[in-house]
């Protein structure tokens, strides 16, 4: 074997060192305000959900930003989550970079592209016409819901006093392993969340915290806008169940929770004879019906087992992002 001339071996060993050098991607890098996010990163307002905001669209695009103007894009059959599209339908992944104001995206076998340029996403299908998608943002229908008569409301922007460990930041009730002071049996809570926009961080590293029921069963929060819709994903009963689809709207939406928890049945000898059950919509669709949570999730709940008959706390739990969270209320249930 001839060795490399001594030109290519500086040469590489100069392509090392400059490699080696490259300041590497902030994983921790996180916007809070969507005003500061649209100043200071271009790719914020690129990322996001392109198609029609009303059900019976041939296609929806999810498209979100991994940081220095990448991008990934999923394609799917139908409309975008909770307007046509659900679990079984075609989705395609595309893959892309951003070049000045534009964005060219496309799948791996190059049958389907996308340009992404002034707010519109123009797709295509090989053999096809082409498709224009408008960008939209979408809102929960139960965004600002009222507590009812018979509320316990847990924060409503002026103080964090009903939380043990509560942190209020600009009228925000903070991700901080909180403990609600009142404790619930059967229950139902309306809450409202927001996750910071986090282009370079991946998995569970971005927008992670999670609302725990009981103390015990949590459902996630997370920045898993676009995916699949992972138990660990935002939706996802963690370490239970998949949520039935991926309900998760972009970082820096505000987005909402409105759960049913029916706790643990005792007999009177205290002995166990049912466990939990859960219904959840996310940002006003339905993701779990009256699920059994057959164990208690011990990886990060602040209560642990042997289950009793007694009330528990809601938690909040801190994963080291900066997650928000505002007009909490629980309405028990005899």
């Amino acid at each position: 074997m001839k060795p490399y001339p001594a030109t290519v071996c500086c040469l590489s060993a100069l392509l090392a060192i400059a490699v080696s050098s490259a300041p590497a991607a902030d994983t921790k890098k996180a916007w809070t305000d969507p005003a500061v996010a649209r100043q200071e990163d271009p790719d914020f307002l690129i990322q996001g959900e392109y198609g029609s905001a009303q059900p019976g669209a041939a296609a929806g695009v999810q498209v979100v930003a991994l940081g220095d103007g990448k991008f990934d894009a999923y394609v799917l059959q139908g409309g975008l989550p909770g307007l046509g599209w659900v679990r079984g339908k075609e989705r395609v992944v595309l893959n892309g970079s951003r070049s000045d104001k534009d964005v060219a995206l496309a799948s791996a076998d190059g049958k389907i592209s996308a340009v992404i340029r002034d707010g519109k996403l123009a797709l295509t299908r090989q053999g096809e016409k082409e498709l224009t998608l408008p960008r939209i943002e979408r809102t929960s229908p139960t965004m600002g819901a009222k507590p009812p008569a018979g509320a316990v409301v847990l924060f409503d922007g002026s103080s964090a006093d009903q939380w043990e460990n509560g942190k209020l930041e600009n009228g925000l009730l903070a991700a901080n392993n909180c403990l609600s002071k009142p404790k619930f049996k059967s229950h139902a809570i309306h809450l409202e969340f927001l996750t910071p926009y986090m282009p370079y961080a991946r998995g569970q590293g971005r927008g992670n915290s999670g609302i725990y029921y009981g103390g015990r069963w949590e459902t996630q929060v997370l920045d898993s806008f676009g995916l699949a819709g992972a138990q660990n994903e935002c939706g996802g009963i963690y370490s239970i169940s998949e949520p039935r689809l991926n309900m998760c709207l972009p970082p820096l939406a505000w987005q909402t929770y409105d759960v049913e928890f029916t706790a643990a049945k005792f007999a009177a000898d205290g002995q166990q004879t049912a466990w939990p059950r859960i219904t959840v919509k996310l940002n006003g669709v339905l993701i779990h019906e009256n699920l059994e949570l057959p164990k208690v999730n011990t990886t990060a709940a602040p209560i642990g087992s042997p289950l009793k008959d007694e009330e528990g706390p809601v938690f909040i739990q801190f994963h080291g992002n900066p997650v928000f969270f505002r007009n909490i209320w629980v309405v028990p249930v005899k």
